[in-house]
């Protein structure tokens, strides 16, 4: 027989895409309760093969088998990593594949105007009805969050035991120790980027309703507002999980250029 030769980076690029390409076609995740991914064959092909693809870009994913906690969280971050309204079906796709990582984070839509653009899009019989749904998503964001931050701490917690247990694990071998490791920045990077995207999904949100208050104007804008400051006033309650810059070390923003040093001048 023929040897095996590893595949040319090319070959696997090739690969990869064509995966991409195959799932995207498939069309969006099965849904479950509140808009989670459902257990199904389908679901499990997509997250595995989006566990190869953040492999072969280097990112942070571990073959470890999720904890309850893990799972969890995951589930949790549906909500924040997919369109907050309901988009064309490429669209939502695209993001499903970027969510369970066959597309990397970059692919992720970044305009502030998507949503608003979706919210006038759908049929409503009153221009209140669109104030409505706004205060809706934003308020199921804001009760979302606090039940996020808690599963994130338990994780959190949970990892710290996982990493001051190797030590004391003589019989680990190097690649079950670098999975370890690739766990507790998976999950790290997870709330990340949860913790960037309810910023993103803030200020989507803000735009429509200042974009509505031109359109269509109504008393329920007030209502809006409120709502919107209920959810800027939870979000902080992310920051604590991770350190300021957890965002760029995890590659979902571009990292502030160096500062050159100042020139240190001789007091005479």
């Amino acid at each position: 027989m023929p040897a095996s030769h590893p595949v040319p980076p090319t070959g696997r690029l090739i690969k990869t895409a064509s995966a991409a390409a195959m799932l995207l076609m498939g069309g969006c995740a099965q849904k479950g309760d509140f808009g989670r991914p459902a257990p199904s064959a389908w679901n499990s092909l997509v997250a595995t093969t989006g566990t190869l693809a953040a492999q072969y870009r280097n990112e942070p994913a571990s073959d470890f088998s999720l904890t309850d906690d893990e799972r969890t969280l995951r589930d949790r971050a549906w909500r924040f990593l997919m369109p907050a309204a309901e988009s064309e079906t490429f669209a939502d796709a695209l993001a499903n594949l970027t969510r369970t990582r066959v597309l990397p984070p970059s692919w992720r839509e970044d305009d502030v105007t998507s949503y608003h653009a979706a919210l006038v899009a759908e049929p409503f019989r009153s221009p209140v009805s669109r104030y409505r749904r706004l205060a809706d998503d934003i308020t199921a964001d804001a009760r979302l969050i606090p039940l996020f931050v808690a599963t994130a701490a338990r994780v959190a917690n949970a990892d710290t035991l996982r990493l001051r247990s190797l030590p004391f694990v003589k019989s680990l071998d190097d690649e079950s120790i670098r999975q370890a490791a690739m766990r507790v920045a998976e999950n790290r990077c997870l709330v990340a980027w949860v913790r960037l995207e309810t910023g993103v999904r803030a200020e989507r949100y803000r735009y429509a309703l200042q974009h509505l208050l031109v359109e269509v104007p109504s008393v329920e804008a007030v209502s809006v507002e409120r709502s919107l400051a209920g959810l800027d006033g939870r979000r902080v309650m992310l920051d604590p999980l991770l350190p300021a810059a957890a965002e760029a070390r995890c590659g979902l923003v571009e990292a502030p250029a160096p500062q050159a040093a100042r020139p240190i001048v001789a007091k005479y």
